[in-house]
């Protein structure tokens, strides 16, 4: 396990899959888990029949190693992502995965991985991705009776690539994510698959992501392709969307509270219809693991391109926010929430 760092372009790392030394591996068989280990195998050998295959049976989650000034590795609430996995698990009739493994297996291929992990300075992180598949020589609709909880990792750049933080931009998708009272709070395969289309469409039309309004009315805003939304009204309102077909966001979840209690401002989780607020939004962004807080400065919708004020820069309050969460996740701020980890590096 080298602690010299690999020969990369830290500065201009992509968001995409490189391949890593080590990767973490256990078993759900006969009702319990087994203790796990790393492993250098990047192949999953899987059944033909396994319900993962057929029934998208799998769930999986996102988060990231960073390296602070000091050289302390640091991740950003990692057992809301546990308690989140658990929840997706739960939801398509895969076995709990507990806190404790799932910490376990991601401390122990951060530390594994230590050269990999981009150093401080660079706009960069380990990407962590908890895997849950479903094993197994299976055919019906069922659940499967075998499982493998994988953890593998990936150094990466920013979501958005850019030289410097710029706005992105959305575009109104025809199509919807999920409906309501379906996967949508789930972080599962399915519900990301019928997305690929609506992300390729937006971008046809000029956009960096799509998004989704609700199933019902297609009306409301739900969230992005691949991050949920914030909105600031113009009476400095932030406003995150109420509806339980979205992924519950940690990040999100994350920023309302530093709004309300850094910045005062008045936070509210509600139905948000796009097209009859368009002219009352101030500034707007997606937010998540991956995309962090990116500004929006524009969204196409009914074949128009509506630009909100701050265009083409990015408005202040998101730009502070974005900082504010930047700066406690990398440790160069006071944490008040115990909201980070650090990483024994052996």
């Amino acid at each position: 396990m080298s602690k010299t760092k690999q020969p990369l372009d830290w500065g201009n790392l992509p968001f995409a899959y490189t391949k890593t030394d080590y990767r973490f591996q256990a078993f759900w068989e006969d009702g319990s888990w087994s203790e796990g280990k790393l492993i250098t195998d990047s192949n999953i050998t899987i059944h033909e029949g396994s319900t993962s295959l057929h029934y998208a049976q799998e769930c999986f989650e996102g988060l990231k190693a960073q390296t602070a000034e000091n050289g302390d590795v640091l991740l950003f609430r990692p057992e809301e992502n546990a308690k989140r996995m658990q929840k997706s698990a739960e939801r398509i009739l895969m076995p709990s995965i507990p806190i404790s493994l799932f910490m376990k297996g991601v401390c122990e291929v951060v530390n594994a991985n230590y050269s990999w992990i981009p150093p401080h300075g660079y706009n960069a992180s380990l990407y962590i991705r908890p895997l849950l598949i479903a094993h197994g020589d299976n055919l019906g609709l069922k659940s499967a009776t075998k499982f493998e909880f994988r953890v593998l990792v990936s150094p990466v750049g920013a979501y958005f690539k850019s030289t410097k933080l710029e706005p992105i931009r959305l575009a109104v998708s025809e199509f919807h994510r999920v409906a309501s009272q379906s996967t949508g709070m789930a972080k599962i395969g399915g519900n990301y698959a019928g997305g690929l289309l609506a992300t390729k469409m937006a971008k046809e039309e000029g956009a960096n992501e799509a998004l989704y309004l609700d199933a019902k009315e297609h009306k409301y805003i739900e969230e992005a392709g691949s991050a949920n939304i914030l909105v600031l009204t113009k009476d400095k309102q932030l406003v995150t969307p109420d509806t339980d077909s979205i992924l519950p966001s940690i990040t999100r979840k994350s920023i309302m509270t530093l709004a309300k209690d850094k910045l005062n401002l008045t936070t509210k989780t509600r139905a948000i219809a796009l097209m009859e607020e368009i002219n009352s939004i101030q500034e707007m962004a997606a937010c998540g693991t991956a995309a962090v807080l990116s500004p929006i400065d524009a969204v196409k919708m009914n074949n128009t391109w509506y630009t909100l004020p701050d265009s083409p820069k990015v408005g202040p309050i998101m730009s502070e926010l974005r900082t504010m969460l930047v700066d406690l996740q990398l440790g160069k701020i006071q944490d008040d929430y115990n909201w980070i980890y650090k990483v024994d590096i052996t």
